[in-house]
């Protein structure tokens, strides 16, 4: 039977191959007509590492960072998500039972974070990872630490993270780092100079860092993905727009400024206008009236730049910008004064929600790591701690603040009394531990009593409810003394 279905095949003659292949399929996106052939003549069926290989990656990276250095919608981006996500940094809860060993490692650990500078780092990893798709820290020994915990992290830049000339026939490896059977990394080839370096002679000079004390930052947009690209690839053709758009209407207005007054006439060449020689110039004076020559007229170049639509379409292009980074055009822009409250609110309720998904990748992918490593070796230097394993944690970031605190403050205080939220939850959207604020509270009031400040909440003294006013303290003291 094989056999007759080949003979088939191969007597038949072939059919001419047609410009346009029709799909039975129910979709109008899988058809491929006259009309969209070349909107999707660029579509492939390459696997997530061949999209993104090295050579495309490093065009992007460049691209991202000429970008962000000459646009200031797309430095003030990255900055924007980097100082929203981080903030002031990131600060460490113990959750054991004891207290005071909670206190003393929170200490610690704050002490070492200011040593290392964490909160800048994190900061800059998040820039990396926006502008170049990925961020490196190597997790090292560094004696310079001001503190008896000596790790510090060390950032490495996405471009010295590359593999061997041949690395793509090796089945386990992908551009620098490699992997075990199970998909996890075990190893990162660091080149010894960055590619643009003076110092980068060949890509043979590099030392390998395990991955227990690395920490590789991306964003995953397809399984099976090892390597990020920036993740303002798809606005990147928005920006460079943005730009020409501005440029060019910024030079059809300068060209009209130019020139001061133009000479017409609308006369016949062989006319009655008298003869002015072509494209000559006159030299205006101020404050003076002037004649023209016979049967010509003067008027001044109506530049119409900038367009009446010229900020609708900035807008436009910002907007779609904003959906890149999952933001939103006033928090690009910075320019909220379309909006009222209730836009205003919504805007930064979208945006927010984004920010707080990222913080708990951070937590889980970088924070937790690094709580790990430092721990362990404070064991070491600390003596005999009462965890010796990496104790329950967590972790609280800056809060956002409100578009109305006076609304807030209702909203939280009416939550507290039907017990919907905690003081701890309440705390936390802050940025704040309820124990120090707690323990800080009780301190303020001890000493408002001790000096007799009129506490919020405390029972009104009986003489002073009855009169109506406080009490007289030279007349106290008089009647004492009597």
């Amino acid at each position: 039977m094989f056999e007759k279905i080949k003979l088939i095949f191969k007597n038949k003659t072939p059919e001419k191959p047609r410009f346009h292949r029709q799909i039975a399929a129910r979709f109008d996106a899988a058809q491929t007509t006259k009309d969209n052939v070349r909107h999707w003549s660029m579509a492939d069926y390459m696997s997530a590492d061949q999209e993104a290989k090295p050579e495309v990656r490093r065009i992007l990276r460049q691209r991202s960072r000429y970008e962000i250095a000459n646009n200031s919608y797309a430095k003030g981006l990255v900055q924007m998500l980097a100082n929203d996500t981080i903030g002031t940094g990131p600060r460490l809860q113990v959750l054991t039972e004891n207290e005071t060993y909670n206190d003393v490692v929170e200490t610690d650990f704050a002490l070492w974070a200011e040593a290392v500078k964490l909160p800048q780092k994190l900061r800059m990893m998040r820039i990396a990872r926006c502008q170049d798709g990925e961020s490196f820290a190597v997790l090292a020994t560094n004696p310079k630490v001001r503190h008896p915990v000596k790790m510090d992290i060390q950032l490495v830049e996405a471009d010295r993270i590359s593999g061997e000339l041949r690395w793509n026939e090796d089945e386990n490896s992908v551009d620098g780092i490699t992997f075990d059977q199970w998909g996890n990394p075990v190893d990162y080839r660091i080149l010894k100079y960055h590619p643009g370096d003076v110092k980068f002679a060949t890509g043979e000079e590099a030392f390998h860092i395990p991955a227990e004390f690395m920490l590789h930052i991306y964003r995953p947009d397809r399984p099976e993905l090892h390597r990020g690209v920036p993740e303002l690839t798809a606005a990147l053709p928005l920006f460079a727009q943005l730009r020409r758009y501005n440029l060019a209407v910024l030079s059809a207005a300068e060209a009209a400024a130019d020139f001061a007054a133009i000479l017409y006439t609308d006369t016949p060449p062989d006319g009655e206008a008298e003869k002015v020689p072509p494209m000559d110039a006159l030299e205006l004076e101020r404050n003076m009236m002037l004649t023209v020559p016979a049967g010509w007229k003067m008027a001044q170049l109506d530049s119409k730049q900038p367009t009446a639509n010229h900020a609708e379409f900035v807008k436009i292009i910002l907007s779609e910008i904003a959906r890149c980074a999952v933001s939103t055009y006033g928090s690009v822009s910075g320019d909220f004064s379309g909006h009222n409250y209730a836009s205003g609110r919504l805007d930064n309720q979208l945006y927010h929600k984004s920010i707080l998904v990222d913080r708990a990748f951070w937590e889980t992918e970088v924070l937790n790591h690094i709580f790990a490593m430092w721990y362990r070796e404070y064991v070491l230097v600390s003596g005999n701690p009462t965890e010796p394993r990496t104790p329950r944690h967590t972790w609280f970031w800056d809060g956002f603040v409100h578009v109305d605190p006076t609304k807030e403050a209702t909203a939280q205080e009416t939550r507290l009394l039907n017990h919907t939220t905690t003081l701890a939850a309440e705390c936390a959207k802050e940025g704040r531990d309820y124990m120090s604020v707690l323990r800080q509270r009780a301190k303020e009031i001890k000493l408002m009593r001790q000096m007799g400040i009129p506490v919020p909440g405390d029972p009104v003294p009986l003489q002073t409810a009855e009169s109506g006013k406080k009490p007289d303290s030279k007349q106290e003291t008089k009647e004492d003394a009597e």
